[in-house]
């Protein structure tokens, strides 16, 4: 009798609008990203498009910057609690493709991304948007901007930048690197060391750096050449601008993945389609203040006060991996001596 019972139990589940087969109907897909890509207002604006086109629930999860978003899913490995990643950029592409996390994907948008953003050939990243890193200045309290990375080590800017610390912030990551293939392994302490006057402080990351900039504590901040083009468009001011540097900028393209052993694989490639279709892709620049990587979206009219250069730097991801904790580590005992 007891058989029976449960035999007709699941029965009772399994028949047409019984409560497991409704349970089946729709998919939660867990996405990891970093902080702003939920903060900002673009998952906001476009998560509900997702959720309806593809009868699912899409459950966003903060998890810091692309560097804590990378060091989650690996502690996850062995036991993946995420569909989806979103947020690690090319920085971290070695260290990614090392622990095996992710599983590869070729969409069918890949044909509108250009060619120069596409930093994962094996597809296991694909990239969604990117910036330039560079120093933003306030107009009000200096009429000649430093011209270059060099510039910044003389007197007349002591005690006038602050800086992001790159043990816990990607933007930092990504001056400590420009820093290096500016100046090269030799160089780049030396550069630090006559640097280390002008810096007011180092902060954790980004959302403290331009806080403390834009109350009046200093004049200079690491951050991104898209800056101004947020000022302009919602305070309608000019009054920050981006510094371009002779040694170019340095190129931030932030991508995403497949988890490997993700519970809805299916799911999670129409989510990276998704993401790489015009109408994501025009969401981004007025709410992560970056460019998006489909060349034909287009740039609102304040993106014209970012600043400019042909010339940008980056590093082989293959070098970060193998030598990121030892360039981190040189520089940590010179900052903190």
């Amino acid at each position: 009798m007891q058989h029976v019972i449960i035999v007709l139990s699941l029965c009772a589940l399994l028949v047409p609008g019984g409560s497991f087969a409704s349970a089946q109907e729709q998919e939660t897909l867990v996405v990891y990203a970093y902080d702003s890509f939920i903060s900002w207002g673009l998952a906001e604006a476009t998560m509900q498009q997702f959720e309806e086109a593809n009868n699912c629930k899409v459950t966003l999860i903060a998890v810091g910057d692309a560097g804590q978003v990378l060091n989650r899913v690996i502690l996850e490995k062995d036991y993946p609690q995420a569909d989806i990643v979103v947020g690690i950029d090319n920085n971290y592409l070695a260290k990614a493709l090392k622990f095996d996390i992710l599983e590869p994907y070729r969409s069918e948008h890949l044909a509108n991304i250009p060619e120069e953003l596409i930093f994962d050939t094996s597809l296991h990243l694909t990239p969604f948007e990117y910036g330039y890193i560079t120093f933003v200045y306030d107009t009000e309290k200096i009429d000649a901007p430093p011209s270059s990375l060099s510039e910044l080590t003389e007197a007349r800017w002591e005690g006038k930048v602050i800086l992001e610390d790159p043990r816990t912030s990607s933007p930092g990551v990504s001056l400590l690197l420009w820093t290096i293939a500016a100046f090269g392994e030799d160089g780049y302490l030396d550069f630090w060391e006559k640097l280390k006057p002008s810096i007011l402080t180092v902060t954790k990351g980004w959302d403290t750096a331009y806080g403390m900039f834009t109350s009046g504590e200093a004049p200079i901040v690491l951050s991104y050449a898209t800056s101004p083009a947020y000022h302009v468009e919602v305070e309608q001011s000019t009054r920050y601008r981006a510094a371009v540097m002779e040694e170019g900028f340095y190129r931030q393209i932030e991508g995403m993945g497949i988890v490997k052993g993700a519970q809805h694989p299916e799911l999670a490639k129409k989510f990276i389609d998704y993401i790489l279709t015009e109408d994501f892709q025009q969401e981004i620049p007025l709410t992560q203040w970056v460019f998006p990587v489909n060349p034909d979206v287009e740039l609102p009219q304040s993106f014209e006060y970012a600043a400019k250069s042909d010339k940008f730097l980056s590093i082989d991801p293959e070098l970060i991996e193998q030598n990121y904790d030892r360039w981190l580590k040189a520089w940590t005992e010179l900052m903190t001596r």
